[in-house]
């Protein structure tokens, strides 16, 4: 790794820095009919999205990679394909893999296959707990024994589909440890900025709202867009709006960053309007297929577009504005 357990916060605070990206994995059918990880697209993807785009960190296997249709050593072959494709690419990004599962030993193989190929860093879901109410102490241990196990920096992930919500005070507990960097907190905004205040330069807090993150950056002095698909479908080659007004917020020149902001509500909203129920990732892959990208298809049980869905989406992003 580039820094050691110790310190692992301050290389974070130092460099966990910028826009950073869940990545799709597109998927390519065999002539057996089974569904593959496109190892030339992906690499393909990641060149473009951090040498042309500017993404500066990219967020591996989690739910939009859809870690939940593949193996454990696929998810591996997605770890070192990815730190593979980022010191390819040569831009300087970074990678996060997610190493979310129920089963504490998968969690902990997978962190150390994380830590043993070149990662940057690791993110764990919070688990669903069954029968609990009580969570707190649960949880507590459930980190401390993942930080325990591993040397890499850790961001912690709290979302409802866990069925429930870490509170501020427990992730204030858990930002004491000492290699836990960073929180992905898909909570209320209130939640996150009584976090945000709690845990001072200790570690980073963000969540995935890209329609929040500007507002972040000015009222909350956030550093870390941590993360989701819109900083590869809102932007292309020619056209990084997101990205400069990013750059914009961070230099201070608000106003110009919220013209900018401003500037992308109709592909913002070309994008949510056209998304048929039940098939977000179709849909977005679709979209990135639209911009040049490779989107693949999805592995099952989600489900493909009909080409009615096709000839909507693609009526949508022709018409939103979005040079490419």
């Amino acid at each position: 790794m580039k820094y050691t357990r110790s310190e692992a916060k301050a290389h974070a605070q130092a460099t966990m820095t910028g826009i950073w990206a869940a990545a799709y994995m597109p998927f390519a059918e065999t002539s057996s009919g089974h569904m593959a990880i496109d190892e030339d697209g992906f690499r393909s993807n990641v060149a473009h999205w951090t040498q042309e785009l500017g993404i500066q960190g990219l967020f591996i296997s989690g739910k939009r990679g859809e870690f939940f249709s593949m193996s454990i050593d696929e998810r591996k072959r997605t770890f070192e394909l990815a730190v593979e494709a980022v010191n390819d690419a040569g831009a300087g990004a970074q990678t996060i893999m997610s190493c979310s599962d129920q089963n504490m030993d998968v969690v902990i193989d997978l962190a150390r296959h994380a830590e043993a190929v070149g990662a940057d860093y690791i993110v764990v879901h919070a688990p669903a707990l069954h029968f609990f109410n009580a969570h707190d102490e649960t949880l507590l241990g459930y980190y401390q024994t993942i930080s325990d196990s591993v040397d890499i920096g850790i961001a912690l992930w709290s979302h409802p589909a866990s069925g429930y919500l870490m509170s501020p005070e427990l992730c204030n507990r858990l930002a004491d440890l000492e290699n836990v960097v960073a929180i992905k907190y898909s909570v209320p905004r209130d939640m996150y900025a009584e976090l945000t205040e709690m845990v001072g330069d200790r570690i980073h807090v963000s969540t995935a709202s890209e329609e929040e993150w500007l507002d972040n950056v000015i009222d909350l002095r956030w550093k870390l867009y941590l993360c989701s698909a819109p900083p590869f479908l809102l932007q292309s080659a020619k056209d990084r709006r997101m990205h400069d007004y990013t750059q914009a917020a961070l230099d201070g020149r608000f106003d110009e960053a919220r013209e900018i902001s401003r500037s992308l509500d109709p592909v913002r909203q070309a994008l949510a309007d056209s998304q048929p129920a039940e098939k977000p990732h179709a849909h977005q892959k679709y979209w990135q297929e639209l911009l040049g990208q490779v989107g693949g298809r999805v592995r099952p049980p989600l489900l493909e577009l009909n080409d009615s869905e096709k000839a909507i989406t693609r009526a949508a992003f022709e018409s939103c504005g979005l040079e490419v």
